[in-house]
């Protein structure tokens, strides 16, 4: 585990990317890497790669804050799980799939709220917050069954730095500590659960790998975002950290430059960089602006051309005045247009121009490290699954 201060590590990242200012230079990948269009358009690696990762691997499916208080609960369907996370009344939470043991009717709707018990829509089978089956409808008259075997189907889950990490797969096992690693340390420096949650809405974007590309490089900031995004962040400058799968990428701000001419005794380093931090597959979490923060996930959707993110809208505290309100309004539809209407209107073209035949193979440059990283990460993935799968 790291030992450095969090303020001695934002200096060093500073002055990281500080250098990379003043030689208009950026950190590199060894060389140049391709990836064949295959990688984004078959049908058969895409169904693979999505039960394979997305079903396998731990994913951050909800907020802590989400939940707050023991009864609270969020149910949603995830790659066509319906899933319900739950605190029980002893504070701990619980995930399990959104399927009465009867006959499979769904307990909910997907939505957060609170309750005590979740109850059958069908015969009226009711279960606690842990899913342990505690009442039917008609007992007396249905037959004698152990409550034990009816118990709802969990799926592993655990609870870390403010997010509530979930793995799709019943039978899967779930070590979080092992998965995040020295990530979580720098999760934890976030204290997302400390956050006002402002704002969630959905976004269908083009495909997954397209959809991710576009999250992960500031290659395009200055020709894509000039209007929002781009105002803030200095483009074609990154200083790349990774952990694992994880990456915390480090943007400089359009202020770095001013580092120059101070000491760095009167440094105010997180006035002047931007830190994104991904946590593989599908987790992004921006600081775009010091008072706000993006917290944005991917998800493939049913068709290979397809995504759907959730954006969270976050303010570092519930607005106490109108400029406030205002502040933290104006900070949504920024991010909105940046996402939705700069980064996914030209992913959707690349996703059509693909099937044209215009490109066999995309390239990824020196100046794209964290591009490299995550197709080699999910690549490792795939074969690491297919070895387990022939022992």
């Amino acid at each position: 585990m790291k030992t450095q201060s969090r303020h001695d590590e934002m200096m060093s990242l500073a002055a990281r990317a500080l250098q990379h200012f003043e030689h208009q230079t950026t950190d590199l990948a060894p060389d140049i890497m391709s990836q064949p269009v295959a990688a984004y358009i078959d049908l058969a690696r895409y169904q693979a790669e999505r039960e394979g990762i997305f079903k396998q691997l731990p994913l951050a499916l909800a907020l802590t804050l989400e939940l707050p208080s023991p009864g609270d609960y969020k149910a949603m369907t995830v790659l066509e799980t319906p899933i319900i996370i739950a605190r029980n009344q002893t504070g701990e939470v619980k995930c399990f799939l959104n399927a009465c043991r009867h006959r499979g009717s769904r307990l909910c709707d997907d939505g957060c709220g609170a309750a005590r018990v979740f109850s059958c829509p069908y015969h009226a089978w009711t279960y606690d917050a842990g899913g342990a089956l505690i009442g039917r409808y008609g007992a007396e008259t249905f037959g004698e069954v152990d409550p034990a075997d009816f118990h709802l189907t969990e799926l592993p889950c655990a609870e870390r730095c403010g997010l509530i990490w979930v793995t799709l797969t019943p039978s899967q096992a779930m070590d979080i500590d092992a998965w995040l690693g020295d990530f979580a340390v720098e999760l934890d420096t976030l204290a997302l659960s400390d956050w006002h949650l402002h704002e969630v809405r959905v976004i269908d974007g083009p495909g997954w790998k397209v959809t991710l590309d576009g999250y992960l490089e500031a290659y395009h900031h200055n020709l894509v975002h000039g209007a929002t995004v781009g105002q803030h962040t200095v483009g074609n400058l990154l200083v790349l950290d990774t952990y694992g799968p994880h990456q915390r990428l480090t943007f400089g701000r359009k202020t770095l430059g001013a580092l120059s001419d101070q000491a760095p005794a009167d440094w105010a380093p997180a006035d002047h960089i931007r830190l994104i931090h991904s946590c593989f597959p599908n987790l992004s979490i921006s600081g775009i602006l010091g008072d706000h923060c993006l917290v944005s996930q991917i998800f493939p959707g049913p068709s290979i051309d397809s995504t759907q993110t959730i954006q969270f809208v976050l303010s570092a505290r519930a607005p106490a005045t109108e400029s406030d309100q205002q502040a933290t309004e104006n900070f949504s539809a920024m991010v909105l247009q940046a996402v939705q209407d700069e980064d996914y209107r030209i992913g959707f073209g690349i996703q059509e121009s693909i099937l044209t035949g215009a490109n066999e193979a995309f390239v990824f440059g020196r100046n794209e490290p964290a591009v490299q990283n995550y197709h080699r990460s999910v690549a490792r993935f795939m074969a690491d699954l297919g070895r387990a799968g022939a022992e």
